[in-house]
């Protein structure tokens, strides 16, 4: 049922009551062997058959293999030229990796000034802020969302693959997310589905205007390097209400495109455009056994001049962390919010932030229950 933004706002107000009793997302057994776990969608033609560690450097490489494997053993996806948006690139961004793997294009030491990788039962994230306009990314850029379907189901990037080896080998994974920008980046790889969530709801790929801290909550923070075991996230959108409920937000944003198969220009419509839109995730997951490093580099001092700035110098960015479970504590360059917990506390202050901006109604969206 679509409820007015005065019944919205009603039911939010009394979620605020509550919330804190329903900080964590319980979810059934994890299973890595389900329907939708591995990855069926064809590798690119421009990708490497298995994803591999000490292939060449080529900084004009247009390999779009990422793999996510540890907090000094990742990629994400990026520009192919200097100075461009994800907006005009991102059927054709390319593979960037902190070590030279995959054929992809390296990311130069000194880029990444903070990094947060997690590794939860359903998914693993990497949380990152740096200086991403070495990697092509035009200043300022508020990027956008990359994702295994993009709007022609051929995904973004098309040929875009993304593995990961946390199960103790290589697993090339069929949903994950990916969201950009300039100046951070957070990509979730989802490793495991169960009866009562699937990879392609807790990996939900329409939520591209959000940003990392609403799709992607966790710890945030500039000038610390960690490691972390966590608990799984609620799916991006979903908020629990009183009695158990869950109501979720959907985007509005409408496009036109044409088919590539058979050349019919065709209307795509999601969510609604009289509804308003929460700031917050309805919680950050809390986060434990946190092991922290003073930097992470791949020591490649001068890398091959292409299509991406590079770095002569390696970065010692020395961490100020400690082991200490942590949430999140930063904010989205693609969205306004930002939300603070730690430790196991789920989030009642974004929550909070969320119903001051559902009651203001300041951004367009849709909120279905």
């Amino acid at each position: 049922m679509h409820f007015s933004a005065t019944t919205l706002v009603a039911a939010v107000a009394s979620l605020g009551a509550v919330v804190t009793a329903q900080d964590k997302f319980t979810y059934g057994t994890p299973n890595a062997n389900l329907a939708g776990v591995v990855g069926a969608n064809k590798n690119g033609p421009t990708n490497p058959d298995t994803p591999k560690l000490g292939t060449a450097i080529n900084q004009t490489s247009m390999a779009r293999l990422v793999s996510v494997n540890s907090i000094d053993d990742w990629c994400t996806f990026g520009p192919p030229t200097e100075n461009a948006t994800i907006a005009d690139s991102e059927a054709i961004t390319v593979a960037y990796c902190t070590k030279a793997r995959n054929n992809a294009r390296v990311i130069p030491d000194g880029t990444i000034t903070g990094a947060h990788f997690v590794k939860t039962p359903l998914y693993v994230q990497v949380m990152a802020l740096g200086d991403f306009t070495k990697i092509g990314f035009a200043p300022g850029d508020m990027g956008g969302e990359l994702d295994p379907h993009g709007a022609t189901n051929m995904g973004n990037p098309i040929g875009g693959n993304v593995t990961s080896n946390v199960s103790g080998k290589d697993v090339f994974y069929e949903e994950w997310m990916n969201f950009v920008a300039a100046n951070e980046i957070c990509i979730r790889v989802c490793i495991a589905a169960t009866s009562q969530v699937s990879t392609a709801e807790e990996c939900l790929h329409t939520l591209d205007e959000m940003g990392c801290n609403f799709v992607m909550p966790g710890n945030y923070a500039d000038n610390v390097f960690d490691t972390c075991d966590g608990d799984a996230a609620y799916p991006p959108g979903d908020f629990v209400l009183p009695g158990g409920g869950t109501s979720t937000f959907v985007q509005y944003f409408s496009s036109v495109y044409t088919n590539t198969a058979n050349g019919d220009v065709q209307t795509f419509v999601n969510g609604s455009p009289d509804e308003v839109t929460p700031t917050a995730a309805y919680s950050t997951p809390a986060t434990s056994n946190c092991q922290t490093t003073s930097t992470i580099s791949n020591g490649i001092a001068s890398l091959v001049s292409g299509s991406s700035s590079s770095s002569s110098s390696l970065s010692k960015t020395k961490s100020s962390g400690s082991s200490a479970s942590t949430g999140s504590n930063g904010s989205s360059s693609s969205s306004s919010s930002s939300s603070s917990s730690s430790g196991g506390s789920s989030g009642a202050s974004a929550l909070t932030v969320s119903v001051f901006t559902l009651v203001g109604g300041l951004f367009a969206g849709a909120f279905l229950f």
